[in-house]
C-alpha cells in the first residue's frame, strides 16, 4: 500500500490554493496596472485640454528666464549677501552655512541685540497715523548711551535730522543698492532644478523686507526734513525691491511683496498729508505705482503654487518619501515606509488631478485681470468647494487638500493690496488737482485725463471708488471692501493685531486726513 495516497488530496489542494493566490495576485497586479494607466491618462488628458487654452502644468514654465549676470540686480555684491551665507550661486544649500557672510541688505532700524524698539509710533497710513519721529529721536539718543551702533549728533537736532543722523550708518550701502537697482533684471539664484521644490530655500525675502523698513523710516525723515527729492528716490528704491522678486513663482514671495507695499505706502501717504510732493514728483509716483498689478500677480502665483504642489506629489510618487509630511522634513522608515511603497501610482495621479482642477476651476476664476475685479462671491464658492473636499475624506484628494494654499486669506490680501495701489494713485491725482486749483475736486471725474490717465474702479464689484470732500479742506476716499457694501468710509482693525486692517469688515480706506497719534 502506497503511504503517499492519503496525502494526495492535501497536495492537490495546496497546488490549487497556490495557483489561486497566483491568479489573484495577477488579477490585482493587472487591475492596479490598468488603474494606474487610466488615472495617468486622465491627468494627461485634463492637462492637454487646458494646455490647448494656454495653461501650463510643468514647473519649468514658471521658472524665471535666465538673465545676463552683469545685468542681474540679484547678483550684485550687496544683494548677494542676503543669501550667499546659505546658498551658492546656483541656489544649492551650503553645508555648513558660511557664517562669515554679513547680510548687508538686512538694515535693522533698532538695536541688533533687541527684538523690539521703543519708538512710540511707527505710523500707520490705514489708521491715518503719521510716524512719530520724536519717539525715534529719543530712542536713538537713549540707545547711544549704551552702544555706538547708531551715530547721534552731540547736540539734539530736529527729530527728522536726528533720525537721518542715526540712519546715516546705511548711507554707503543704500547708494550701492541704488546703483545696483539700475540694472534691468532681477533673478535670485534659487535651486529651481530641485526634484523636490518644497526644499527650495528663500533666505533673501526677510532681507529685502528689512531693507524696506529702513528705507521707509529714512524717506519719512527726509520728507519731514524738507528733502522730498531724496524721499522720492528712497520710495522708488523700495518699489524696485518689491519688483525684484516679482517673477518668483512662490506664494510666499508675493505675500512678502504685499507686506512691503504697505511699508512703502507710508512715506507716500505722509508726503501727501504734509503736501511735500511737487506735481512732477506726483507724476513719477503715479507712474511707478501704475506698474504694480497684484491681480495679475495673484494669477501667476496661484499657477506657480499649482505646479509646485503637483511637482511635490510627483516627487512623493517617485521616492515614496514621507518626509514631505513631517515637520522636520525627516524621511520615514520601517513599516510605514514599506507600506507606502505599496500605494498604487493612481493615488498620486488622482491627487495631482484634484490639485489641477481645484486651481483651474475654483481658485483662478475668482480674479478677472482684464476687468480688474475680484469676486467675493466666487471666493465664497471656491472656499465651500475646498471645505467639502476636506470634509468628505477620499484617498483621491487627501494630498490635494493638504497642499492647497490658504486660498481665501491670500486672495483677500491681493485684493486689498491692489485696492491700496489704486487708492494711492487717485490720492496723488487729487493732490495734483489741489496744487493746480487750490482745493480738491467735487468729483473724481474731474481728475481724468489731466491728472490721471484713467480712473481705476473699485476692485470689489467694479463700481466707481467712493469719494467726497470733507470739512477743513480734506477728503474721504475708499473702496467698499470685501463685504461689498458702503460702510461710509469706516475702516475696521483686527483685535490685538497692532493695527492690521480687518479686510472682512468695513471699507478699505485711503485716509484723507491725519488722525490723532497713538
Amino acid at each position: 500500500m502506497n503511504d503517499s495516497q492519503p496525502n494526495e488530496p492535501r497536495r492537490l489542494f495546496g497546488q490549487k490554493f497556490l495557483m489561486g493566490l497566483l491568479c489573484l495576485g495577477l488579477m490585482v497586479f493587472f487591475a492596479v496596472l490598468v488603474l494606474n494607466m487610466s488615472d495617468k491618462s486622465g491627468l494627461n488628458r485634463y492637462e492637454r485640454q487646458w494646455e490647448a487654452k494656454g495653461e501650463h502644468f510643468d514647473f519649468a514654465s514658471y521658472i524665471p528666464k535666465p538673465v545676463p549676470d552683469d545685468q542681474n540686480f540679484a547678483l550684485t555684491p550687496i544683494v548677494a549677501t542676503s543669501y550667499e551665507g546659505m546658498l551658492d550661486k546656483n541656489g544649492h544649500k551650503i553645508i555648513p552655512q558660511n557664517t562669515n557672510v554679513i547680510n548687508r541688505l538686512e538694515m535693522n532700524i533698532f538695536d541688533s541685540g533687541s527684538d523690539s524698539y521703543n519708538a512710540t509710533n511707527t505710523g500707520n497710513w490705514a489708521k491715518g497715523l503719521k510716524t512719530d519721529l520724536r519717539g525715534w529721536q529719543l530712542y536713538y539718543r537713549a540707545l547711544a548711551t549704551k552702544t555706538n551702533e547708531f551715530p547721534v549728533a552731540p547736540q539734539m537736532q530736529t527729530p527728522a535730522a536726528d533720525v537721518l543722523q542715526a540712519l546715516s550708518r546705511y548711507d554707503e550701502p543704500v547708494e550701492e543698492l541704488r546703483k545696483a537697482a539700475e540694472l534691468p533684471y532681477s533673478r535670485f539664484p534659487l535651486n529651481y532644478e530641485s526634484d523636490f521644490p518644497a526644499n527650495i530655500l528663500l533666505p533673501h525675502l526677510a532681507a529685502v523686507k528689512s531693507c524696506s523698513r529702513m528705507l521707509q523710516l529714512r524717506a519719512i525723515a527726509e520728507s519731514q526734513n524738507g528733502q522730498s527729492d531724496k524721499a522720492l528716490n528712497d520710495v522708488k528704491l523700495m518699489l524696485r525691491l518689491i519688483d525684484s522678486i516679482r517673477t518668483e513663482p512662490f506664494l510666499i514671495s508675493h505675500l512678502v511683496r504685499i507686506a512691503m507695499l504697505s511699508i512703502t505706502l507710508q512715506p507716500v501717504w505722509e508726503g501727501l498729508q504734509d503736501h511735500e510732493w511737487s506735481d512732477a514728483q506726483l507724476v513719477e509716483l503715479d507712474q511707478e505705482l501704475g506698474r504694480l498689478d497684484f491681480l495679475a500677480d495673484y494669477e501667476f502665483s496661484m499657477r506657480g503654487e499649482r505646479v509646485l504642489s503637483m511637482a511635490n506629489i510627483e516627487y512623493l510618487r517617485r521616492t515614496r518619501d514621507l518626509g514631505l509630511f513631517s515637520d522636520d522634513g525627516n524621511t520615514s522608515s520601517g513599516f510605514s515606509k514599506a507600506a507606502f511603497h505599496l500605494v498604487p501610482n493612481s493615488f498620486f495621479y488622482q491627487n495631482e488631478l484634484a490639485i489641477a482642477r481645484g486651481h483651474q476651476e475654483w481658485l483662478l476664476p475668482v480674479v478677472d485681470v482684464e476687468q480688474h475685479i475680484v469676486s467675493p462671491q466666487k471666493v465664497e464658492l471656491a472656499t465651500s468647494n475646498i471645505n467639502k473636499m476636506r470634509t468628505h475624506w477620499s484617498p483621491n484628494t487627501v494630498l490635494a487638500t493638504m497642499l492647497l494654499p490658504a486660498f481665501e486669506s491670500a486672495v483677500k490680501r491681493y485684493a486689498y493690496a491692489q485696492s491700496s495701489v489704486d487708492l494711492a494713485r487717485v490720492a496723488c491725482a487729487l493732490e495734483r488737482f489741489r496744487l493746480a486749483q487750490g482745493n480738491y475736486p467735487e468729483t473724481l471725474d474731474a481728475l481724468s485725463p489731466q491728472f490721471i490717465e484713467s480712473l481705476p474702479h473699485d476692485v470689489i464689484g467694479g463700481q466707481p471708488l467712493k469719494y467726497h470732500r470733507t470739512d477743513y479742506g480734506q477728503f474721504a476716499l475708499y473702496s467698499v471692501g470685501w463685504n461689498g457694501k458702503d460702510d461710509g468710509g469706516v475702516v475696521v482693525f483686527r483685535k490685538n493685531s497692532n493695527g492690521y486692517v480687518d479686510v472682512d469688515k468695513g471699507d478699505w480706506v485711503w485716509s484723507g486726513q491725519v488722525m490723532s497719534s497713538q
